[in-house]
């Protein structure tokens, strides 16, 4: 069995099809307001689409978008994409019924879910795919953290046999509850870019991953 908090470098590979991302979409944006931080533009594209293509092209199927605060809107920013949009109309009640609703309409023959926050465009796909390497759940690694200088990160992979777990938190109380219980099911991935820590909440933010992204190669 995988040991709780082991670090773990993996080799890159195709990220298998059982694999799939709930796009969580659907917050207020409230310290970013009037402006809706999702429709906010990354190198040309609203951040829901930019992060919503890195999900993609790490093969991950099915990807689910739940929205809900301006869901027209993040609908048409997503349009085009070969994914699934299900609206959450009690998003403003918190995270938490959005994780339900997104995993209420996976397949039954996905194994695991990595939970993808909409506001973080700097995770990159090999990134997820590194973390989908390292999903194991037969030999016990069905939990796969990122982390990078000793923080705990996201997106999260989670395996199938903690989506009653997932499916039972209420309110704004994120899956990062569970980790304690399920330290003998969990791996921490280690990521040499930071960008798995990086999310967009305050002007200040976008500026700072906007700046980053304009002098990348």
């Amino acid at each position: 069995m995988v040991k709780a908090f082991q670090h773990t470098s993996v080799p890159l590979q195709h990220t298998p099809r059982h694999i799939a991302a709930v796009l969580l979409a659907a917050g207020g944006s409230t310290r970013m307001a009037p402006r809706h931080k999702l429709l906010l533009e990354i190198r040309g594209e609203p951040m829901v689409r930019v992060v919503a293509r890195t999900a993609l092209a790490a093969g991950l199927a099915p990807v689910v978008a739940v929205t809900g605060h301006r869901g027209r809107a993040v609908r048409a920013a997503l349009a085009g994409l070969p994914l699934t949009c299900i609206a959450n109309r009690h998003w403003r009640t918190g995270i938490a019924g959005s994780i339900r609703a997104g995993l209420t309409a996976l397949p039954a023959e996905c194994d695991g879910a990595l939970l993808v926050l909409a506001d973080m465009p700097l995770v990159s796909t090999a990134q997820l795919q590194r973390l989908c390497a390292a999903f194991a759940p037969q030999r016990g690694a069905s939990l796969c953290l990122p982390t990078h200088g000793g923080r705990y990160g996201n997106p999260v992979l989670w395996g199938r046999a903690h989506f009653p777990a997932l499916r039972e938190l209420t309110g704004d109380r994120g899956a990062r509850s569970l980790f304690e219980a399920n330290r003998r099911h969990r791996i921490e991935v280690a990521m040499d870019d930071d960008g798995v820590l990086l999310d967009v909440d305050t002007p200040a933010a976008l500026a700072a991953v906007r700046a980053r992204i304009e002098i990348s190669p």
